[in-house]
């Protein structure tokens, strides 16, 4: 199959079965892209939609982002996860308004040089918002891609990588490259799928070769496992007249800038936390154990439900919040600290 013969099969193909009502899909400005591109990296479409549309609702333009408070925008991005995405969202949002006068620079390089956006996140902007013939390379191309030539090796390893890209780079058409572009995507997302693909109606089966050596399974080969580390914390859930105590975490490192309960190790007392030290505690109970897993380890965090009988001195260097659960305030929050908000709402 040439070159041009794939482009061709996918976007005949997309044409008839693409997605074409996305809410990023209408009004293809540079800003609505980018927005859409950051939330769908490494999140399913289905959990994207609400949250792109209450965000676009809220930052509707790069001057609207830029001039929120970080904490609204991860308040925002909250549930979604991989928050140093939101974080360099903001300082891209920033960049965009102070050094382009509130215009996403147009070519592949230059939107690579700003925060949070990488070489296939640039390829994106500029064919999808810009119709320039820049190619991607993301998780469902790379299914494809992998799948389509059989390649072995895990894409994460440079080497393979950039076999991928010279692909990618071969097969991107100079026009209609922006629906080639969501053509690629919808077809790792709706048929090459990483588990049961639909190869007997996929455009590409007939040259595919995995699909032909029967080996589709194989591809792409996984990245080597290591054994996650177990970690453990105790989270104080400090309650007073229906608000909580938290605290914000470090810009950098995990959770960063956003609110969580304030931790302790598990082996030491309770009591001699800063926040309970001068504190009258009127009952304590133990909340079940659940696992929270990053990407480098898992983390086992136990819960402790702790009701005041007035609000102590507040101590140490982190800001702190009384959050209000009846009205709660707009800041970023931990997945695993909604998660926990969320039981105390509903008790």
């Amino acid at each position: 199959m040439t070159d041009s013969a794939f482009s061709q099969a996918v976007l005949a193909w997309f044409d008839v079965h693409g997605r074409h009502d996305l809410p990023w899909q209408t009004n293809k400005t540079p800003y609505r892209v980018w927005i859409s591109e950051i939330m769908l990296q490494q999140t399913q479409v289905a959990t994207v939609i609400p949250y792109y549309q209450r965000f676009m609702e809220r930052f509707p333009s790069v001057l609207d982002l830029a001039n929120a408070e970080t904490d609204e925008v991860l308040h925002y991005w909250t549930g979604l996860g991989y928050y140093a995405r939101a974080r360099n969202l903001h300082k891209c949002a920033q960049t965009v308004v102070s050094e382009f006068n509130g215009n996403f620079p147009n070519s592949v390089e230059a939107l690579e040089q700003l925060s949070g956006i990488g070489r296939s996140t640039a390829g994106a902007i500029a064919s999808i918002s810009m119709g320039l013939p820049a190619s991607i390379l993301d998780g469902n191309v790379k299914r494809v891609l992998s799948r389509f030539h059989a390649i072995e090796g895990w894409p994460g390893n440079k080497k393979v990588a950039d076999e991928m890209w010279v692909i990618a780079d071969r097969y991107t058409p100079s026009k209609r490259t922006g629906d080639y572009t969501q053509a690629m995507m919808d077809l790792g997302a709706t048929l090459c799928t990483r588990s049961k693909p639909q190869c007997q109606v996929c455009p590409l089966a007939a040259q595919c070769e995995a699909y032909g050596q029967d080996r589709v399974k194989e591809f792409p080969h996984s990245k080597p496992k290591k054994i996650k580390p177990i970690k453990s914390t105790r989270m104080l859930l400090l309650n007073h007249n229906d608000s909580v105590l938290l605290q914000q975490q470090p810009d950098s490192g995990i959770w960063g800038g956003l609110w969580i309960f304030p931790q302790q190790a598990t082996e030491e007392s309770i009591v001699d936390h800063p926040q309970l030290l001068q504190a009258e505690v009127s009952a304590v109970h133990e909340g079940e154990t659940f696992r929270h897993t990053f990407s480098h380890y898992h983390l086992d965090i136990h819960p402790v439900h702790v009701t005041l009988k007035h609000k102590p001195d507040l101590i140490g260097e982190a800001p702190l919040l009384w959050y209000n659960l009846a009205e709660p305030a707009n800041v970023g929050l931990a997945a695993p600290v909604k998660k926990l908000l969320d039981t105390l709402v509903h008790d």
